[in-house]
């Protein structure tokens, strides 16, 4: 029996839902065709507004706070591979190497450091500031059903009254009915109208709060990183002066399958000096551009002609000392046929390819032009080797391209 009464008391609670759901269906009808007055309350509307606004701002600033998260994790785990492959290359003989193992632990720790920090001081405040909003959501969800039940109630309390046939027990159940629905609304309405303002002045603070934290937080960990950062410059400084005698080759960009090195920029020198530009050479001498100009010479570009300097190379003979320097091969029987001008290599060079020369610091390489003039490329020139030259007289066999970067003109 009292199994059955359960089931009676439930099934009679789901009626009286699905009869107010009726009811208030009926009054959103009747009030939107005109036929039933709605209750209006417009500052109540703008909190309403100003509420949702503020959770969509808020939303989206977790979203992005996460997103920075999950950056600063990810620049941790690539801070944490540069540094590994540091140590992996540096040879337990060279100086600092305890420095540099002990520079890569604190950048692990200051990274870890910091994400964790961000966790604590931002996110875990953000999430705690969102979590306010669903309840304060519900409970204004809930207001506007009552609301609709306190207009229902209203009107039919009022129709009642003006019935031209009067029924006082009815009357009097539906007034009871009209004080209990207006008093739950108000209770609600007036709990809302004291949290949501209050709720939308605190975003200032909490914007503040939240901002500052991050910002003084990036600022002691960009000092600490600074300091790690110079240890490590000053530990590699001293590697650099124990071994600055030794000369370091630097290889050009790999070359493609095709005769012509088309698109090809020969690397900066090693010591990222800029290329010396023959025009700031002072020679001796007079210019005498109208004759004795090379067959087939084609004026060599600057690989850096956007960036750096532009490299003018003459090509016009100068008389120096009464010598043609630059002339016909016909003038200068001792050099390669075409020869423009010597120049000398200033760093390494290990060639890529079978057509390139390969240059020592220090050596003298005589340029010649272009067979074809449309082979060269921006930044290379041809030359040969004046050791080469001087022992073998070959042209075919000992010269070959080289990127005019790495070298610097001579007399």
């Amino acid at each position: 029996m009292a199994e059955l009464g359960s089931k009676g008391v439930t099934a009679g609670k789901i009626a009286s839902n699905v009869q107010k759901k009726l009811t208030r269906a009926q009054e959103k009808v009747l009030q939107k065709l005109g036929k039933a007055d709605e209750t209006k309350d417009e500052q109540f509307e703008q909190c309403v507004q100003n509420f949702n606004k503020q959770l969509s701002e808020g939303t989206r600033l977790q979203k992005d706070l996460r997103t920075y998260l999950a950056s600063v994790k990810a620049m941790h785990e690539a801070s944490k591979k540069l540094t590994e492959c540091l140590q992996e290359v540096y040879e337990p003989d060279w100086p600092g190497r305890d420095d540099t193992n002990k520079i890569a632990e604190n950048n692990d720790l200051l990274w870890t450091d910091f994400h964790q920090k961000l966790v604590d001081q931002a996110l875990l405040t953000m999430d705690t500031y969102l979590g306010q909003f669903p309840d304060i959501k519900s409970r204004i969800a809930k207001r506007g059903r009552k609301l609709v039940d306190y207009d229902s109630a209203r009107h039919h309390f009022e129709a009642l009254q003006t019935a031209k046939k009067k029924d006082e027990t009815k009357i009097a159940k539906a007034e009871e009915e009209l004080v209990k629905a207006q008093k739950v609304f108000e209770e609600m309405n007036v709990d809302l109208q004291e949290e949501l303002p209050s709720l939308w002045n605190s975003r200032v603070g909490f914007y503040v709060n939240t901002f500052q934290s991050i910002a003084g937080l990036e600022e002691n960990f960009h000092k600490e990183m600074s300091k790690l950062n110079q240890n490590l410059h000053d530990v590699l400084l001293g590697l650099d002066k124990q071994y600055s005698g030794n000369a370091f080759p630097v290889k050009a960009q790999p070359s493609d399958s095709t005769p012509a090195k088309a698109n090809k920029s020969p690397s900066p020198p090693p010591d990222g000096s800029p290329i010396t530009s023959p025009e700031t050479k002072t020679v001796n001498h007079e210019l005498e551009p109208s004759t004795l100009e090379a067959p087939g010479a084609s004026i060599p570009k600057s690989p850096s002609q956007s960036s750096l300097p532009a490299v003018v190379v003459e090509t016009f003979p100068a008389t120096v000392n009464g010598t043609v320097e630059g002339g016909a091969s016909s003038e200068r029987s001792d050099m390669p046929p075409g020869f423009l001008f010597k120049v000398q290599a200033m760093h390494d060079y290990m060639a890529t390819d079978s057509d390139e020369l390969q240059l020592k610091a220090g050596d003298v390489v005589l340029v010649i032009p272009f067979e074809n003039p449309e082979e060269q490329d921006e930044g290379w020139l041809m030359g040969v080797k004046e050791s080469d030259w001087i022992q073998h007289k070959e042209l075919d066999q000992c010269r070959g391209v080289f990127p005019e970067n790495f070298t610097e003109r001579v007399q």
